[in-house]
């Protein structure tokens, strides 16, 4: 009888399923729900960047999902699945009880976004993010430590756990007075899973706790209370409730428990791994390995890429979202970066060009409106395909959600510059995808100059099957080939893998994507003239960011 393993993805705007035979390595059935009260937009107000989900759309979500995969997937499969792991996006913590519950699962919390898990694309904590850093400098300058932020490129980001731990004590009473803990999503979700949820009970993953919450074995776990309390008394006992004794995502975190083997459609008892953040189990199942830098496209991106302990475990990497032993491949350096907008930023311009289309809901359908908003992006592509390199004059910076590397700052903003009467919306569009490219281009360049090898790229995410314009000119900017990956479910496929050694059914994460890593089902060559005159104009890029960026520090 052949194993069958599960791959949960929970991305920003839905979870996704993957069954996968671990014998053949075939993806058999999959399966996408939309959060429901998120779709609604319901908790957020992006005018001030807070985005926030509810810890019940991730459990509605994931029984329905699980309720499709089964009408998918072949008869009698379930049986069959011997073990399950999740992936979620991050950092996206909550806050939790002294029993481990996410407060908004509890009645008196139930409408309260403070209560909810803040999103990783939620910058609402960019002043406690700077008096982190700050606290950081101060602490090792004087001499009382280490510099905690060594690891995690130097600068704390408002995308990141205790930054946005902080933010929520300080913004509201109630939630300070109940909240015990905080907890990541991909953490929670396992420990639901395993009945583990209890402080007693709970372990973290080595992915969280490494890139977002300043935890590295260098010294023995998380900073001492005395570095948080000296950052604000609010923060005092937080780091002392957190197990110190993180594992990696090819370990069994437990087992699945009676509740939720019968509200998934599982056997009990199943193999449930670690959890860790979605773009690090993409590039396992992009077989990444040194070398070897693995681009995750989607709202944002996540670059992803290892070294070996001997080389990076005690070299700091300027400017980066981390470097931790074990967060990708046991036993070897995962280095992490990314934009904070990628898809977002194209989904922005559309939305901008929609504006009539809403005025005009009364009128249109639903169903009628959504289809008139789907073909912008691609009646876009196809004008923009027709322009040439630096023809449109224009120059255009993808910060339009802060910068998240090289040398995180959510104070920046996006720029565009040349524009003129005759630019036409396919022009800016085309201006918008070279700034993503540029700065994707940026943070290899980083990689590159504080000694981390990257030597090939190999993309996932919905973009690189679904955009030829931007992968070929993210190829051109890149100047280099680009490997685009088989699997629509990279993230999933990377969470099967691990859930399949943690089952014990491969002896090691290698031995597992020898069978179940996706293969590459296109590549991309960059156009050597078009590479070249992208070379100067990823100067002027440079340039515009230069002028914003001291713009946003004069702000300060």
């Amino acid at each position: 009888m052949s194993f069958y393993v599960i791959g949960i993805d929970y991305g920003s705007d839905s979870v996704r399923a993957l069954l996968v035979d671990t014998a053949s390595g075939q993806e058999l059935a999959s399966a996408v729900v939309n959060y429901p009260r998120w779709s609604q937009g319901l908790y957020c107000e992006p005018g001030r960047d807070q985005f926030r989900q509810h810890p019940q759309d991730y459990l509605d979500a994931l029984e329905q999902v699980l309720q499709l995969l089964w009408q998918q997937a072949p008869a009698g499969s379930a049986n069959q699945v011997v073990g399950l792991s999740v992936d979620t996006t991050g950092s996206t913590p909550v806050a939790i009880n002294s029993a481990g519950v996410p407060l908004a699962l509890l009645p008196e919390f139930a409408q309260n976004p403070n209560a909810m898990f803040v999103l990783w694309k939620d910058h609402t904590a960019l002043s406690e993010a700077a008096e982190i850093t700050a606290a950081a400098n101060s602490y090792a300058a004087r001499g009382a430590g280490p510099n905690y932020l060594q690891f995690i490129g130097g600068i704390y980001s408002s995308e990141w756990y205790w930054a946005k731990a902080l933010h929520v004590l300080r913004q509201d009473p109630q939630v300070r007075a109940a909240a015990y803990s905080f907890v990541e999503h991909c953490d929670w979700i396992t420990a639901v899973l395993t009945n583990t949820t209890a402080p007693a009970d709970f372990y973290l993953g080595r992915c969280a706790a490494g890139h977002k919450m300043m935890w590295h074995q260098s010294w023995g776990g998380f900073p001492p209370e005395a570095f948080f309390a000296g950052i604000d008394p609010l923060l005092a006992g937080f780091a002392e409730r957190l197990n110190a004794d993180t594992r990696t995502s090819d370990q069994a975190a437990g087992r699945l428990c009676a509740e939720w083997a019968q509200r998934l459609g599982l056997p009990r008892g199943i193999a449930i791994g670690y959890g860790a953040f979605d773009c690090h189990m993409g590039a396992v199942a992009a077989n990444v390995r040194p070398g070897v830098l693995t681009k995750v496209m989607g709202t944002s991106t996540c670059d992803i890429t290892v070294a070996s302990a001997e080389l990076f475990a005690d070299k700091p990497v300027r400017g980066i979202c981390g470097q931790v032993d074990g967060s990708v491949l046991p036993g070897m350096i995962g280095l992490e970066a990314g934009q904070s907008a990628f898809g977002d930023l194209y989904a922005w311009f559309r939305d901008l060009l929609s504006f009539p289309l809403q005025l005009l809901g009364q009128q249109l359908s639903a169903a009628a409106l959504a289809e008139l908003e789907a073909q912008i992006i691609p009646a876009l592509s196809r004008e923009a395909a027709k322009l040439t390199p630096g023809q449109t004059g224009i120059t255009a910076l993808d910060w339009v959600n802060g910068r998240r590397t090289p040398d995180a700052s959510q104070r920046v903003a996006m720029a565009i510059s040349g524009l003129k009467m005759g630019s036409q919306a396919p022009q800016i569009f085309r201006a918008l995808v070279e700034a993503t490219a540029f700065g994707s281009r940026a943070i290899t360049e980083r990689f590159r100059e504080q000694g981390v090898p990257v030597d090939s790229v190999v993309v996932i995410g919905g973009i690189s099957k679904k955009s030829p314009l931007v992968m070929q000119i993210c190829a051109d900017v890149w100047n280099c080939d680009i490997a685009v990956l088989d699997s629509e479910q990279s993230c999933a496929l990377g969470a099967a893998i691990f859930a399949a050694v943690a089952a014990g059914v491969f002896p090691s994460v290698a031995a597992a994507q020898a069978v179940m890593a996706s293969p590459v089902c296109q590549t991309y060559s960059p156009n050597a003239a078009n590479a070249a005159v992208y070379d100067g104009l990823y100067q002027q890029y440079q340039q515009l960011g230069a002028f914003v960026d001291a713009k946003a520090q004069e702000g300060l």
